[in-house]
């Protein structure tokens, strides 16, 4: 059985080398567009599927049926939406099938170190076979759970910033603006993440994509409810003619819903402040009290 895992790590390590060597930069010669990337603005269709050729020697090796695995995979572990839809809300500039080729040299390695273990240590079959198998699903499960932890942090980011957004908002429409150029100057003017989703936003528009779909792309690229809620409201300004009061009337009841949100949290935190107490409190007093009841228990027993 030793002979048959050092074989397989000797195997995987060479295919988990060769393919972490061409995600490398001086292993593979880099398309122009990646190293022009750098030193352009942001593209809008960022997290797009591109070619295999212009996502190198790792990427061409995923065939579709290595993709649908690992999509299966990640749908087994909670994730409902698209990978793409995932990277863009975690604010992540890779494209799908180079975050899978990325995911899958990951695995690779982690079965070489799992292999490595097992010969090492001289582990049993069972164990050997956890190893190999446990290793590389502890990868993935890491790397969908990072994923999803900056889609979260994201998402927190930008409830917190809608409300403010939201007033800046309704001021410049009810200063005269038209909504093309008061998302335009939010855009340009503000630094978080609703500042950059604006921004993409205001870049749509301006190719000649219509506003409703402008605003009903950055809903389905926040993922909030927030974000529906607002895009809704703003959907009405050629009809509304008290659009800046809606928006501000949207704004506090986004603002209330996050204070609700932290209150809550708040009270669920204080709630786990009581467990070691609780629990600090009731062991001396089980003590005390089992003292005189061993005690009594010898008395009867004489």
């Amino acid at each position: 059985m030793s002979g048959v895992v050092g074989l397989l790590g000797l195997v995987t390590l060479w295919v988990g080398t060769a393919t972490c060597l061409a995600q490398t930069a001086w292993g593979r010669r880099r398309a122009l567009r990646r190293r022009l990337e750098p030193f352009l603005p942001r593209a809008v269709d960022a997290g797009v599927d591109l070619p295999a050729s212009q996502l190198g020697a790792g990427a061409a090796v995923l065939s579709p049926a290595v993709l649908d695995l690992l999509d299966r995979v990640s749908r087994a572990l909670g994730a409902h939406d698209e990978l793409a839809t995932r990277l863009l809300r975690a604010d992540d500039q890779r494209s799908p099938v180079t975050f899978r080729s990325q995911q899958l040299a990951g695995s690779v390695v982690a079965v070489c170190l799992g292999a490595a273990v097992a010969v090492g240590t001289g582990a049993s079959e069972a164990g050997a076979i956890a190893l190999l198998i446990g290793a590389p699903a502890a990868w993935i499960v890491g790397s969908e759970r990072r994923l999803d932890a900056r889609v979260a942090d994201e998402q927190r980011r930008l409830r917190l910033e809608l409300p403010v957004v939201g007033e800046q908002l309704a001021i410049l429409i009810g200063a005269g603006y038209s909504l093309p150029a008061a998302l335009q100057r939010l855009a340009e003017r503000g630094r978080g993440r609703a500042a950059r989703d604006l921004g993409v936003v205001s870049r749509e528009l301006r190719r000649g994509v219509p506003e409703a779909a402008a605003l009903a792309g950055w809903e389905a690229r926040s993922g909030l409810p927030a974000v529906g809620r607002l895009v809704k409201v703003l959907a009405m300004h050629r009809d509304a003619g008290d659009l800046g009061q809606l928006v501000a009337a949207e704004a506090r009841a986004t603002r209330a819903e996050s204070h609700r949100t932290l209150i809550e949290t708040i009270e669920r935190r204080a709630q786990l402040v009581w467990i070691p107490v609780t629990v600090a409190t009731l062991v001396p007093g089980l003590i005390l009290l089992a003292v005189p009841f061993i005690a009594a228990l010898r008395q009867v027993a004489g």
